[in-house]
């Protein structure tokens, strides 16, 4: 399967768009962000646990990365409330399950060979720092080579200025509403725009709290395999 792998293409899925499939278990299903591969694959997924739901044990050889949207994800090594951003690396496993259930984002095959540090913040207790212009605080989640990973909440009427992303940038609206010159993107709406593209962001009277990834795009990532005909 390939969707939305054409990397070139900017994407915006809004909440109106989501589709839930069945996953191959029981109880989890998956809203589709982008995927190429079969059942492993390159992807981004909004993945729904219902409660007493859970996977068997498996081992993520292009690793996993895990934000908790809503509800409490666990495994074997814990439990994760909402809010909570996880890194299990390349050849890490585990038995993941809910049991009030809960719903995740969740990226896989998206790690660097050489990423094998594991990561686990609760963002609801870590320190935010100011951002680059008044009204934004950022959270930074994770750093490699130039892929880098926050949260950024935004105060009501924030404009930030026209920038590029060279390396592409990925967003997943958390709270409130989101806006550039190409739109206005509620709560769980889900955008990516190219490498080397550029934007003029800004918030209304709402404010938006986001999830951010830049730099992946053109990165040498596991899951590359995966793609045909990937830009570079």
């Amino acid at each position: 399967m390939q969707l939305n792998s054409d990397f070139s293409q900017r994407v915006a899925t809004r909440p109106e768009q989501y589709q839930f499939i069945d996953s191959p278990l029981a109880g989890v299903s998956r809203m589709m962000l982008e995927r190429a591969g079969a059942e492993i694959a390159r992807a981004t997924s909004i993945v729904r646990y219902a409660p007493g739901a859970g996977y068997s044990r498996h081992t993520h050889d292009g690793g996993e990365e895990i934000l908790v949207l809503d509800g409490v994800f666990s495994d074997e090594h814990g439990d994760y409330p909402a809010g909570s951003y996880l890194r299990n690396p390349p050849g890490t496993s585990h038995q993941p399950f809910s049991v009030q259930g809960c719903t995740l984002l969740v990226k896989l095959w998206q790690f660097a060979a050489d990423d094998t540090t594991p990561v686990c913040i609760n963002t609801q207790t870590a320190d935010w720092f100011p951002g680059l212009v008044p009204g934004l605080s950022v959270l930074p989640l994770h750093e490699h080579n130039g892929v880098n990973t926050a949260l950024v909440r935004w105060a009501p009427h924030t404009q930030f200025n026209r920038h590029l992303h060279a390396g592409g940038e990925e967003i997943l609206v958390l709270e409130g509403l989101f806006c550039d010159e190409f739109g206005q993107y509620p709560e769980a709406s889900w955008l990516r725009s190219p490498r080397y593209s550029t934007h003029a962001p800004f918030t209304l009277e709402q404010g938006a709290l986001i999830y951010v990834k830049v730099g992946h795009l053109g990165a040498d990532l596991l899951g590359d395999q995966f793609i045909q005909s990937s830009p570079k």
